[in-house]
């Protein structure tokens, strides 16, 4: 109520104390109106514009506890002080639970408007507050809702600036003739588009501080297969993740370690076949995360000198340090890559 007068509603069937109470409110510079019955007051309160409610308990048609619970459904409605007789506290107890903020007892002495002038300073301060806090809870919505609108923009934004990245080096790849040199700048492509992936799902996402991780990783399959694909690899890409919601920067790191692992396993694994499979297997084991790219091709433990330049091993390491992973590597047939970290 900043720069507001405070409106008193006073709701008794009395009318020569409701003209006691109108003097004391005017003399502490509230603004004062009277409704004789329940109804009344309640179509003024819906009105709005009312900061507290005097509610007599006994009215013409109910009472005031038949009041309180009519109030019940308004979003912003006004503090409440009960009058009750002087012995009925059971009374009193029942408006308390009810919703009222404080009760006075009706008497016929002159104390009875010095403690309903001081209930309604309470209760005027009390209602100050609450809107207060409320439209402090409103500016921040809207400001979060701001801030993420923004972010949003920014996702987009950066994820299409990766994309044409991308797009360029592809066609920088295609002008070179080395080998070593176009498959460089292919995996090169590979990474940017997986990050890219990230802050695309986020600027489709209601939160963009987390990634959808398991549609995240679908979405990056079936780019790398058709990316693989146009290089001359048909290994099957097999996908199985939960969805669930991965902060967006291990989103990113997870992103890059499957991409390398699936590369890997179609430029390697496979190298003398068309045929085989590559999987994904991303599950939550309570608080954890466990990632698996595995396949069935000649295999490799981990141990000795990799195949190819072995940059891409490095930045498995580097990706599984920056999620506080450590990468395992499983025996038998095949290559089996793992690691686990919090999730």
């Amino acid at each position: 109520m900043p720069n507001r007068i405070p409106r008193v509603l006073y709701i008794d069937d009395d009318p020569g104390l409701a003209r006691l109470v109108q003097k004391a409110m005017e003399r502490r510079g509230y603004h004062f109106e009277h409704a004789a019955t329940g109804e009344a007051g309640l179509a003024r309160i819906a009105q709005g514009g009312i900061d507290v409610v005097v509610l007599d308990h006994y009215l013409p048609t109910g009472t005031g506890l038949d009041v309180l619970a009519a109030m019940e459904s308004l979003s912003d409605h006004p503090a409440v002080v009960y009058v009750t007789g002087s012995a009925e506290t059971a009374v009193a107890v029942a408006a308390l639970k009810s919703g009222a903020s404080d009760y006075v007892a009706k008497s016929l002495d002159d104390d009875l408007m010095e403690l309903l002038a001081s209930a309604i300073d309470h209760a005027v301060e009390r209602v100050r507050l609450n809107r207060d806090k409320l439209r402090a809870e409103q500016d921040m919505r809207e400001a979060r809702e701001r801030a993420e609108m923004l972010l949003g923009e920014v996702n987009h934004r950066v994820a299409n600036s990766l994309a044409m990245v991308a797009a360029l080096i592809g066609l920088q790849a295609n002008a070179v003739q080395n080998a070593e040199a176009k498959n460089a700048l292919a995996e090169t492509q590979a990474r940017i588009s997986a990050i890219a992936g990230v802050h695309r799902h986020l600027y489709t996402s209601d939160d963009v501080r987390t990634v959808e991780i398991g549609d995240y990783l679908r979405s990056l399959a079936g780019e790398l297969d058709a990316s693989m694909k146009a290089a001359g690899h048909h290994a099957l890409i097999n996908v199985e993740a939960v969805s669930f919601p991965l902060a967006t920067e291990k989103a990113a790191s997870v992103g890059v370690i499957v991409t390398e692992l699936v590369t890997n396993a179609m430029k390697y694994a496979y190298r003398d076949t068309q045929q085989g499979e590559v999987r994904i297997r991303l599950v939550r084991i309570g608080e954890s995360v466990e990632l698996r790219v595995e396949d069935d091709g000649i295999g490799w433990d981990g141990t000795g000198t990799p195949q190819g330049t072995g940059l891409g091993s490095r930045i498995v390491k580097a990706m599984a340090h920056s999620l506080g992973a450590t990468v395992s590597y499983g025996g038998g047939g095949g290559t089996s890559v793992s690691l686990r970290f919090a999730g």
